[in-house]
């Protein structure tokens, strides 16, 4: 994935909280998000269950021990350097930018993904409410109560924001087997943004039904979520800064294989497997290291917004 050097990236779309964030003593008061698998499968199933004020992850976190605690300082990974809160907009200004650090990379990202969303949405007659993305590491407070890093990358409808910890770029390598790259971060952004247009079209009310097992209502939130990260890397190439200048100038197959090589590392299966020994069907709550490559893929190769329903029928 390559940025056009000359784009004119916009940092007011993410806030850089590194530094300035909460940080030891546990969570304190507020929905706390506890670390690890039993943590975010409640958070789900508080989902299903109507309360829209919780956050929605990208994964169901592991096992209770590969966790970071609350009390953790992670890292930005990827091997790019840290900068202090409020600062982005000093150093992200350009796609060079974008293609020299994670921390550009993820305001182009986001930039990109907000673009493509504000465009279909204008196609349809109506405008794009966008999410801000607030860059944390350890821990942080959210509308959906105080987070730490063991959550992974989430979003919270209830102050529509995305949350991302960079330190994940190294987890999903390390601790998830994914090859990683460029684009596998992208996917995870576009992923938690999927979760946004949900919130706005109020298709996370639709998970209806069992709250967990492989046809449960919040996998298929989960797998719209993927689709939606494949409509927008099916339009990628397109989408362009404020200026009108393209953002992403190239996107290429082994890209794409990156994207589907994380969403494949994420799967419930895959991850139950690694982290219990065994796969247990009816306790997922993301889907299999195969749907979300299917899903993934719907939006990617039909770039249609209706075919990323996931409420009707087989999954």
């Amino acid at each position: 994935m390559q940025f056009d050097d000359d784009a004119q990236l916009d940092s007011s779309q993410v806030t850089d909280e590194r530094g300035s964030g909460p940080s030891g003593g546990g969570l304190g008061g507020g929905f706390g998000l506890p670390g690890g698998k039993g943590g975010l499968l409640g958070l789900i199933l508080a989902v299903i269950a109507g309360l829209i004020g919780v956050p929605l992850a990208l994964t169901d976190g592991g096992s209770n021990s590969s966790t970071t605690p609350s009390n953790a300082v992670s890292g930005n990974g990827g091997g790019s350097s840290a900068v202090t809160a409020g600062a982005l907009a000093g150093k992200c200004r350009t796609g060079a930018d974008a293609n020299a650090s994670d921390d550009c990379r993820a305001v182009a990202v986001v930039n990109s993904v907000q673009d493509y969303w504000s465009g279909y949405f204008a196609r349809n007659g109506q405008k794009y409410p966008p999410a801000q993305t607030v860059i944390y590491s350890g821990a942080t407070r959210t509308g959906c109560g105080n987070a730490t890093s063991a959550v992974g990358p989430f979003y919270c409808p209830a102050d529509r924001t995305v949350y991302l910890d960079l330190g994940f770029w190294q987890e999903l390598r390390t601790k998830f087997g994914a090859r990683g790259g460029p684009f596998a971060q992208a996917y995870v952004i576009a992923h938690e943004y999927g979760h946004h247009i949900q919130n706005l079209t109020g298709a996370i009310r639709n998970a209806q039904g069992s709250q967990q097992g492989a046809n449960s209502g919040s996998v298929r939130v989960e797998l719209q979520a993927d689709c939606y990260a494949g409509l927008w890397a099916h339009a990628a190439t397109t989408t362009k800064d404020a200026n009108g200048r393209v953002l992403i100038k190239d996107l290429t197959k082994q890209d794409i294989a990156d994207g589907l090589d994380a969403a494949s590392a994420v799967g419930d299966d895959r991850i139950q497997k690694e982290f219990q020994g065994r796969v247990t069907p009816e306790t997922w709550t993301h889907g299999s290291a195969a749907q979300r490559q299917k899903w993934f893929l719907t939006g990617y190769q039909t770039g249609d917004f209706k075919a990323c329903d996931t409420f009707s029928g087989a999954i």
